[in-house]
């Protein structure tokens, strides 16, 4: 139990790790979206997204070089923001509220979109925007190895690491692959078998309550939301 209370709700992010690890969630389920109903593009793993975008150069078939293209493109003007609003918080709670209430915005839209249009390149753009945003506000909050979309660094801490990490540290590891792959698997099972609209409401409703949750939290004063260098 102490594992968890400091994993959820320690005195040092507070509710922080849950909310990251609801948003790695729904990245998964996002980036279930983009590769399956958007041209197979990435709009949150940039890495996956620039080899695509050489495989798309290559003539590679089913590989959409436009909407690769904007997606990175989109991604990076996402994490440009997120860094301005970052910048200007010093409160931590109410900077992942703005952000989930932006971010929101741009998925709502993007579920929109797929229920009364065949688009592909404007929903990519709009994901991608929002996985950036997302992104760049994950690194202010400065929660140890929850950055919401890429597991890269992740795994290799916790492989890496294997004999002295912490016991909350190995299972914040644990949980943030869980949950990706989770995501995935939640977001492919509805594209490939209901509509993509369905995964793309289910990544809604999870920042929606994130977006809640940090709004709740956000009032009065605890230790954890002040932003500083060691957050």
């Amino acid at each position: 139990m102490r594992v968890w209370h400091e994993l959820t709700d320690g005195d040092r992010h507070g509710p922080l790790p849950a909310l990251l690890l609801v948003l790695t969630l729904a990245t998964g389920v996002v980036d279930a979206v983009s590769v399956l109903a958007l041209g197979r593009v990435f709009v949150a793993n940039m890495t996956g997204n620039v080899v695509f975008v050489g495989f798309a150069l290559a003539g590679v078939p089913d590989f959409s070089l436009a909407a690769s293209v904007v997606a990175l493109l989109g991604f990076l003007a996402g994490a440009f923001v997120g860094g301005r609003l970052g910048r200007r918080h010093t409160h931590r709670g109410r900077l992942l509220r703005n952000v989930a209430l932006v971010e929101l915005s741009l998925v709502a839209l993007t579920l929109l979109l797929s229920v009364w249009t065949d688009l592909l390149v404007v929903p990519a753009a709009l994901l991608a925007v929002a996985m950036g945003l997302q992104n760049s506000t994950a690194r202010r909050l400065a929660v140890p190895d929850l950055t919401t979309t890429v597991l890269t660094t992740t795994m290799s801490g916790l492989a890496a690491e294997i004999r002295r990490q912490g016991r909350v540290t190995a299972a914040r590891r644990a949980l943030a692959v869980f949950t990706m792959f989770l995501g995935a698997l939640i977001g492919a099972v509805l594209v490939l078998h209901v509509h993509r609209a369905w995964a793309l409401a289910v990544a809604t409703v999870l920042i929606g309550l994130v977006a809640a949750v940090s709004t709740v939290r956000s009032r009065g004063s605890e230790p954890w939301h002040a932003v500083t260098s060691s957050a």
